[in-house]
């Protein structure tokens, strides 16, 4: 690994570290958001008064209907509201009669953070799905009417609210095998209260993000109102931000409340139309969520009550090929991609983590290995396939220490600080005649970075690692605190993570392998610079403990069990490497290249190009000093 490969590193460390710095809000800008927060204070008290206001007008709406016996739905604005159940051997759902919408949903067979045995995805009408037809004279809200239940089983329930007019409004819900639930809402014998070209009924979908996860922050990180766009990939509002109906200018397939392993997902059979208006607001931490979503959008209605408007809904877990079957278990003629809300990375990266890891992750859980032995086996797997080539590239590095007396004896003449070019490039001709190349020692971070990458962006968001415990660590799916406190201190949290401990230690110690080794192969003054420049190498992993403090402690270990690998790669090559016989073997190619001489080309001819050059110069510098 050379000089600018070293100064690289070094700028990464800066630049993380800068930006963590230049981040700080200023004093002014301290000022300005606490007066921006004393508008939103006001703001949110107006927006409270109005919806007040609003419900306060609702509720006289409502009792007036009650008392007109000529309204509508007069007998359904008034009952019992009734909790049914659906349930099959992985989902439990409850229905309200009033307002016929799902007000619980429990995921079974997944625990919570609690201990219970089910996982509670919401409840308490935590969730709501609201139905809003607009009529000519009147207004149909399936929230203020309550329904009469019937072909009540455990996968199916019929919801009928009756009309003055011998009409009827009716909920039909199917719950399939899975996590699928089928939701058909049908007006019927309404068609004359609605405009000839009526075709869309408007919804709205509210819901509050429940903290399932241990770690707060980590898990608000991956809880995101996620969205697909029609015959386009999927995309998400801010994970940080508060962003109030933001607008979607395109059709979309389906809509999810997606926390880091749970999701609540909206399929329509027909578009959700354009200009559909999103919401997604960060709560605060410690008030047991970590979302208040919202999405209020458009989509199919017939009003003469022939078809009716259909929705399918997801409740289960953010499992990739639970996700992926979706498609097939769907009755809708569409090419959902719902496996994409298991963020997998950028398209390099996500090839790697698609057709590789995910692929080998399952193979090793079908064995039924605990998850740490899985990690520690994908490591494994993927340090026996890279290890021809991080063999050629320890190798490259090993002549480079062989050849380092015979570069320091050549390029002896050349130790002003105006020479170091013609150093550089005295050197490179050295290497070219030997058959060395000076690149091939920065191979080995090359090929681990996009793999590291593949895996920071997996293991977050492997269902398979929570609740799943290894060793010391309870949970590998988030941190393993050694040591936690009340108060939260600016980039390291409320607690010490040890697997993140480990591997910061792990990767100074590597870095002083590394550096030991850059040291033996470095000529000159470069062997000066890299004194200067050690403690910057500290950085990096000094960085890493302030990024990865709060994240899965699966990460972390297998971080620090790929680190230890490496070092166990690196010293079992450098023990079984011959100094004497390589040396050898370099000088017969430098022999052969002597004998027989070839016409260079490529780097080397520039290299040799650049050097006649920089002489011609040197020399008519020194006729010039003369005269």
């Amino acid at each position: 690994m050379n000089k600018n490969t070293i100064i690289g590193f070094i700028l990464m460390a800066a630049v993380l570290f800068g930006f963590s710095w230049y981040n700080q809000p200023s004093e002014e800008q301290i000022n300005a958001q606490r007066k921006q927060d004393s508008i939103e204070n006001v703001l949110k008290q107006k927006a409270e008064n109005d919806q007040k206001a609003k419900a306060a007008a609702k509720k006289a709406q409502v009792e007036a209907a009650l008392g007109d016996s000529t309204a509508l739905f007069y007998s359904a604005l008034k009952g019992q509201n009734r909790q049914l159940t659906l349930k099959n051997s992985k989902l439990r759902l409850t229905v309200n009669t009033k307002g016929g919408y799902v007000s619980e949903a429990k995921v079974l067979g997944f625990k919570d953070k609690s201990g219970d045995s089910d996982l509670t995805l919401f409840a308490n009408n935590e969730q709501s799905l609201n139905f809003m037809l607009a009529g000519k004279d009147i207004n149909i809200i399936t929230a203020d009417l309550f329904f009469e239940p019937s072909n009540a089983t455990d996968s199916t329930l019929t919801l009928t609210a009756k009309a003055a007019n011998g009409g009827e409004l009716t909920i039909d819900y199917r719950l399939g095998e899975n996590y699928l639930v089928n939701i058909s809402m049908q007006a019927k014998g309404l068609d004359g209260i609605f405009a000839p070209n009526y075709r869309q009924v408007d919804i709205e979908w509210n819901g509050k993000c429940r903290q399932q996860e241990k770690g707060y922050s980590f898990e608000s990180r991956y809880a995101t109102l996620t969205y697909k766009e029609k015959d386009d990939d999927s995309d998400y509002l801010s994970e940080t931000e508060k962003v109030i109906d933001e607008p979607m200018e395109k059709a979309l397939d389906w809509l999810a409340f997606k926390d880091q392993f749970f999701s609540s997902v909206l399929i329509t059979k027909g578009d959700i139309a354009a200009n559909s208006q999103l919401s997604s607001i960060p709560l605060e931490k410690g008030s047991g969520y970590l979302k208040q979503y919202q999405a209020k959008f458009k989509t199919d209605f017939d009003p003469t009550g022939a078809a009716p408007t259909q929705i399918e809904m997801y409740f289960g877990p953010n499992d990739f090929q639970v996700l992926k079957a979706v498609d097939d278990e769907c009755s809708f003629d569409k090419d959902l991609d719902m496996q994409q809300l298991v963020y997998l990375g950028w398209p390099i990266v996500r090839l790697i983590n698609r057709w590789f890891t995910i692929y080998v992750f399952d193979w090793l859980t079908s064995w039924g290995f605990n998850m740490g032995i899985v990690l520690i086996l994908i490591t494994l797997l993927l340090k026996v396939i890279t290890y021809p080539l991080v063999k050629k590239s320890y190798m490259s590095s090993a002549k480079m220490r062989v050849l380092k007396p015979k570069l320091e004896e050549a390029t002896k003449q050349y130790n002003k600080p105006e020479d170091q070019m013609m150093k550089q490039q005295a050197m490179m001709q050295l290497y070219s005649k030997y058959g060395v190349s000076p690149l091939g020692g920065c191979l080995p971070m090359l090929i681990q970075f996009p793999i590291w990458v593949a895996m920071f962006n997996f293991v977050p968001n492997a269902i398979q690692l929570r609740g799943e415990s290894f060793l010391w660590i309870s949970d590998l799916s988030t941190y393993d605190p050694i040591l936690e406190w009340g108060a939260n201190i600016w980039l390291i949290g409320d607690h010490l993570s040890l697997t993140c401990i480990l591997f910061c230690i792990g990767n100074i110690l590597y870095s002083m392998m590394s550096m030991r080794q850059q040291k033996d192969q470095m000529v000159g003054q470069q062997a000066e610079q890299m004194k200067m420049m050690q403690w910057m190498m500290y950085l990096m992993p000094v960085m890493f403990f302030f990024m990865f403090n709060d994240y899965a402690a699966g990460l972390n270990f297998y971080y620090f069990i790929s680190l230890f690998f490496s070092a166990a790669i690196m010293w079992l090559l450098r023990k079984t490497t011959d100094d004497e016989k390589l040396l050898a073997i370099l000088e017969a190619r430098y022999k052969e290249n002597k004998d027989n001489p070839k016409k260079t080309s490529g780097l080397a001819a520039r290299l040799e190009a650049m050097q006649k050059q920089a002489e011609e110069m040197r020399r008519q510098r020194e006729q010039m000093t003369r005269k």
